[in-house]
């Protein structure tokens, strides 16, 4: 049969029963603290904070007005003037996210002349966020059309109307997965690929079905994450009678508090976090650089009712311990990238599941939140964790947890208080717990 694919498109031969190693050659990353991986990463280690007041519409009537918000984004860097018409803020930090890891891997030019290279069958595209809505000034306009004198809504006029009133385009900018879609055109991604909705699981559920299409052989390299914009009018106004937020909106900048005494909730952040995955020895013939190597994954459920969680996090505790049997290495685990969402019952549930999945190593572990500094990503929450935890490994420095003084009742673990350490971390664990009760874990170590 004639195969017009280039011998680079070619699916792979394996060794029999031999899993292929995985690395992360490139990060992508977009955050309230900067665009680009060494904006985000610089800012980690200098203590800055992204939160701030909400900006872009007025959230006086919201209990939470505070949010870490991406500033002077320009998604034409990224995006064709066709595309921009398609898609929501949340994609458009998808897309950026995809070219910045691309490019950080060597593989392409975030905006030259090599963008547009085609990567082919041999790699995959893998996705989580939290995408449930299109831009709503859209369908505000579209609504305010279809009411009554009297202020209430006419369907009747919605249904002989709604061509004229909402655009086609309103509905393919609302699918979940546009991004998989603008992204895999834009690079020419035509390998195994897919979506996971959810918060900050999804994203590493993400990484974990690309670390392991790569390993089985399905893929060469795989681009993979996650990407959210949390802090938008719909999301912050449905998330705000949760009980899942701060209200402390005074405390601005020091409302996040992970593991401290004086954790109230969360902060929403938006952002995207990608990561190039790639076969070991395709890297390294390569010359490409390794941050380090991802040798498990495991996940699992609380099987709570949202947004509750068990008391020990049992679903978390699994995901955990999965990850370090794939590893197929002990419970010693020097640095933590933990999920650390700052509210209380959150807090304490995931303590209790470290010292459950990792028994006395847990009091050996250095362990930090980031969320204090870039806020929740929540469907990018997850990757974010994940490209921190392979940052450490790489340049030998753990991250510390703004905003914690005192750990709390309960939270009785290294939280790297103060400032960050230079302590030459050789393995280490992301984490991620969703709003609906999944969890999951990577394990990572020092490429040797």
């Amino acid at each position: 049969m004639n195969d017009s694919r280039t011998h680079h498109e070619r699916p792979a031969h394996t060794d029999t029963g031999t899993p292929r190693r995985v690395v992360v050659s490139g990060i992508g990353l977009v955050t309230a603290l900067g665009e680009g991986t060494a904006a985000t990463w610089e800012g980690l280690l200098a203590g800055r904070t992204g939160i701030a007041p909400l900006r872009g519409y007025d959230p006086a009537a919201l209990r939470t007005r505070i949010g870490a918000q991406v500033d002077g984004f320009d998604p034409a860097r990224y995006l064709g003037r066709r595309s921009l018409r398609m898609v929501c803020r949340g994609d458009q930090l998808g897309v950026a996210g995809a070219a910045l890891a691309l490019e950080d891997a060597g593989l392409t030019d975030a905006t030259g002349p090599t963008c547009g290279a085609e990567l082919g069958y041999r790699t995959g595209l893998f996705l989580g966020g939290n995408k449930d809505m299109p831009r709503m000034d859209g369908l505000v306009d579209g609504v305010v059309r279809i009411r009554r004198e009297d202020g209430t809504p006419d369907l009747g006029a919605l249904g002989r109307d709604a061509s004229s009133i909402l655009a086609p385009l309103f509905y393919v900018e609302g699918l979940q997965p546009a991004a998989l879609f603008h992204i895999s055109q834009k690079f020419g991604i035509r390998g195994a690929n897919d979506f996971f909705a959810g918060t900050a699981d999804a994203s590493v559920t993400a990484l974990g079905r690309a670390f392991r299409a790569i390993r089985r052989g399905e893929c060469d390299v795989t681009l993979a994450g996650g990407y959210d914009e949390p802090t938008s009018w719909w999301t912050m106004s449905k998330m705000d009678g949760l009980g899942v937020l701060t209200t402390r909106n005074d405390a601005g900048a020091d409302a996040c508090r992970p593991f401290d005494r004086e954790h109230s909730g969360s902060v929403f952040g938006e952002g995207a976090a990608l990561l190039v995955l790639e076969e070991r020895e395709r890297a390294l013939a390569r010359g490409a650089r390794v941050y380090a190597e991802i040798d498990g994954f495991g996940s699992g459920t609380d099987c709570v009712r949202p947004p509750g969680t068990h008391p020990r996090a049992r679903g978390l505790a699994r995901a955990i311990t999965r990850a370090l049997a794939d590893a197929r290495r002990d419970t010693a685990t020097d640095y933590i990238a933990a999920h650390g969402c700052a509210t209380p019952q959150g807090d304490v549930s995931e303590t209790r599941a470290l010292h459950d999945a990792l028994g006395t190593a847990a009091k050996a572990a250095q362990i930090s939140s980031v969320k204090a500094q870039t806020g929740h990503l929540v469907g990018g929450a997850g990757a974010l964790n994940a490209a921190v935890a392979a940052l450490a490994l790489h340049h030998g420095t753990v991250p510390a947890t703004r905003g914690h003084h005192e750990p709390a009742d309960g939270c009785d673990l290294d939280w790297v208080p103060g400032s960050p350490r230079a302590s030459r971390p050789g393995a280490a664990l992301a984490l991620a717990r969703g709003l609906e009760g999944q969890a999951a874990a990577l394990s990572m170590r020092v490429d040797r």
